[in-house]
């Protein structure tokens, strides 16, 4: 029913406009009563959005789960996270861009696709607090990632669809994802470029540990600095 209704509705703002479709006109080309309806869609908007709900379960659910794997880098998981919105949409890619069409044109519905955007963010923001509380500026970091990720994600969707839907939707995605990534990722374990952080016992003056790092010569320092408060968060030798 569900479906139906919003297969109705949606054909109805594209033949007569949003604004020109009531709620009276989607029952009556779907065949239901106006309570069957607000038993699914508290609004006309909500028609246009009938898959997000389901979505953002699925992303909670996978987020609650441990995202890819315990231990594993946060920001792989919140930007695998970010794929399961754009599998949603290039499933349906007609429905997909026809909606995206529709969208720039009403700005009710922008400003209804606005919130639910920012759910999403507060999905992965909440999930990267929980990752990050310990750290320094942990609660920043988890803002700044999740708005970034939802950034790229969108940036390289909205790409997509603006083309119509033709192209790769996940390549684009990806390629945007990756940015995200490179800035702010665990890096990976490379030889001669890896921060490698060790307690030195008896190098110390009694009030704590001396630690010892080796990092590549040409790494930059913001990229030494990002590993090191990594390797401090989660060394099990240094807490």
């Amino acid at each position: 029913m569900r479906e139906a209704l919003a297969e109705a509705a949606f054909q109805l703002f594209m033949e007569r406009g949003f604004e020109g479709t009531t709620v009276d006109d989607i029952v009556a080309r779907a065949g239901v009563g106006r309570r069957s309806f607000f038993r699914y869609f508290p609004s006309k908007e909500d028609a246009v959005f009938p898959d997000h709900e389901r979505c953002l379960a699925e992303m909670t659910a996978f987020l609650e789960s441990g995202g890819i794997r315990d231990g594993g880098d946060p920001v792989d998981a919140v930007c695998e996270a970010a794929r399961i919105v754009l599998r949603m949409y290039a499933a349906n890619p007609e429905f997909s861009v026809q909606r995206y069409r529709l969208t720039r044109e009403v700005p009710g519905l922008r400003t209804y696709e606005l919130s639910v955007v920012r759910r999403y963010e507060r999905t992965l923001a909440g999930y990267l607090r929980r990752r990050y509380g310990a750290q320094r500026d942990g609660a920043l970091r988890a803002e700044v990632i999740a708005a970034a990720v939802v950034a790229a994600h969108n940036n390289g969707l909205r790409s997509w669809l603006r083309s119509g839907g033709d192209g790769d939707a996940e390549a684009a995605v990806d390629h945007a994802l990756g940015l995200v990534r490179e800035v702010w990722g665990r890096p990976a374990q490379a030889p001669g470029d890896a921060a490698v952080l060790t307690p030195a016992p008896g190098l110390g003056d009694g009030d704590g540990e001396v630690i010892v790092m080796v990092a590549s010569r040409n790494a930059p320092l913001w990229r030494v600095v990002q590993r090191l408060e990594s390797a401090l968060a989660e060394s099990p030798a240094l807490k």
